[in-house]
């Protein structure tokens, strides 16, 4: 029998409210869920922590999602990351394209949970 280890999910985004939101609903989901609230605090979990994904809020002080996911590109090309923004202009932006996937924020998280459960199948 096939032992499925249990993947990690790391959320990044600067709101409390969204961290804790996505969490609840990926680990109801049957993920690992770590949470950063900053990019420098990602890249930093990113080493300990070692996801399988990346959410990332692109709107967040100090330091870009779009930094952040232009240093975790640097780390690693294969690292799925879905961007997530209340705004959905960004998803015009070119820098946007380095990501995975973009879904645009709603307190109706079926949408990222869907989108994390594809991403991870399509790397198996």
């Amino acid at each position: 029998m096939e032992v499925r280890s249990v993947k990690k999910i790391l959320v990044v985004d600067d709101e409390e409210a969204i961290r804790s939101l996505y969490k609840m609903e990926l680990e109801d989901a049957g993920f690992e869920v770590e949470t950063a609230d900053s990019g420098s605090q990602a890249l930093e979990k990113l080493e300990t922590f070692k996801p399988d994904l990346v959410t990332l809020d692109i709107k967040m002080p100090g330091m870009s999602g779009l930094e952040v996911l232009s240093e975790i590109r640097k780390i690693s090309k294969d690292l799925p990351i879905i961007l997530c923004s209340a705004y959905g202009e960004y998803k015009q932006d070119f820098s946007c394209w380095a990501s995975d996937a973009y879904i645009v924020k709603s307190s109706d998280v079926d949408e990222l949970v869907k989108t994390v459960q594809r991403l991870l199948e399509e790397r198996e």
